[in-house]
C-alpha cells in the first residue's frame, strides 16, 4: 500500500492506494484520507484506511464463482441422478394450484425479510383487496412478490440486466423509492449478528455491475452444461453475495432462483418461512466453503413439502 498525493489550488489530498491481481486483471483500491493533513493525522487515518482495503480485497476473493472451474462429470451426474430420483420434471399446475404457490411464496420471501403479515393476511390481500392493519410497505410488496411470479411465469427471458431490474421495480415499485435502481456511489452493504458481527458483505458497489455481467455469461455459457438445479443454486447464491440493490437482494434472489428452475422445465420451488435456519446455513455454506449441497438439498425438501401443500 502507498501514499497518492494530488495537489488542487494551493491544497495537497491523501490517498491511501493498493493494486492487485485477480486472474488476469489489476485491480486498483484507492481510499481518500483527508486534505492538509499532518504527519500524525495521515499515519492514523492510513491504518484505518488500510483495513478497509484488506476487508475489500478479501470481498474480491469471496465474491469468486467457485464453478468457473468445471464440475466434475460425477458430480454433474450425480445431481442428474437426484434430479431423476426425484421425478423434477416439471408437473404441470393448474390454475388454481399456481395461485396457491404465489400465496405461498409471497407469504414465506417476505416473511423471511420481516414482512408482520401472517399467511391468512396475505391471502385476503389478493384474493380480496382486503387490507389489515399493518404496514403499508408489507401490503405493497405482497402485491408486488405475486406479480412478479406471474410475469416470471410469462417471460421467456432466463437471466439479464434488465430481467433482474424489472424484477425489483415489480416488487417495490409501491414501496421503495429506489426500485430498479442498482446501488449507486457510496452505497455498500454490511449485515451484522445481533452480536454486531459481520455475516455478510455484499460486493463493493463498484464492482456491482461487473459481477453481475460475469454471472450473466457464466450462466448463458453453461446453462446446456449443467443440470437445472445447479444453475438455479449458483444464480440464486452468487447473486445473494454480490448484493447489487440497497434492499430486496433475498426476494429477487428467490425470484431468480425461480425463473431459472422454470426455465428448464423443473416446478417452481418455495422456501418455506418455517426453513429459514437452513436456507441461511445454506448461503453461509456457499460463501465460506463454495458447497453448493447445501441449497441443492433445500430445494429438493422444499419440492416435497411443496407437493403435499398442492394436493
Amino acid at each position: 500500500m502507498y501514499i497518492e498525493k494530488r495537489k488542487e489550488g494551493r491544497r495537497i489530498k491523501y490517498y491511501l492506494a493498493h493494486s492487485f491481481r485477480e486472474g488476469n486483471k489489476i485491480h486498483k483500491i484507492r481510499k481518500y484520507l483527508g486534505a492538509d493533513l499532518s504527519h500524525e493525522i495521515l499515519e492514523e487515518r492510513k491504518e484505518k484506511a488500510g483495513k478497509l482495503i484488506l476487508e475489500e480485497i478479501n470481498q474480491y476473493k469471496i465474491i469468486q464463482d467457485p464453478l468457473q472451474i468445471k464440475l466434475p462429470e460425477k458430480e454433474i451426474d450425480f445431481v442428474k441422478g437426484l434430479e431423476a430420483k426425484e421425478k423434477l420434471k416439471i408437473f404441470h399446475l393448474s390454475e388454481k394450484q399456481w395461485k396457491l404457490f404465489s400465496e405461498l411464496f409471497t407469504f414465506s420471501t417476505n416473511a423471511i425479510e420481516g414482512s408482520e403479515l401472517d399467511r391468512e393476511e396475505v391471502k385476503e390481500i389478493l384474493e380480496k383487496d382486503k387490507w389489515p392493519e399493518k404496514s403499508k410497505g408489507d401490503i405493497a410488496e405482497a402485491y408486488g412478490v405475486n406479480e412478479a411470479i406471474s410475469f416470471i411465469r410469462e417471460s421467456e427471458e432466463h437471466l439479464s440486466l434488465d430481467l433482474i431490474k424489472t424484477l425489483h421495480r415489480i416488487v417495490f415499485r409501491n414501496s421503495k423509492s429506489y426500485a430498479g435502481e442498482l446501488r449507486k456511489l457510496g452505497e455498500e452493504v454490511v449485515v451484522r449478528s445481533g452480536l454486531g458481527e459481520i455475516v455478510h458483505m455484499g460486493a463493493p458497489q463498484s464492482r456491482v455491475v461487473s459481477l453481475l455481467i460475469e454471472l450473466i455469461e457464466w450462466y448463458n455459457k453453461n446453462k446446456k452444461s449443467y443440470p437445472a438445479l445447479i444453475l438455479a443454486s449458483v444464480i440464486h447464491n452468487q447473486f445473494e453475495n454480490i448484493h447489487p440493490f440497497r434492499d430486496g437482494n433475498g426476494r429477487i434472489g428467490r425470484l431468480l432462483l425461480n425463473n431459472i428452475l422454470l426455465k428448464h422445465k423443473l416446478p417452481p420451488v418455495n422456501i418455506d418461512f418455517k426453513n429459514r435456519g437452513e436456507y441461511y446455513h445454506s448461503l453461509q455454506e456457499y460463501e465460506k466453503n463454495h458447497n453448493l449441497r447445501p441449497t441443492i438439498d433445500l430445494i429438493l425438501k422444499e419440492y416435497r413439502i411443496l407437493r403435499k401443500k398442492l394436493r
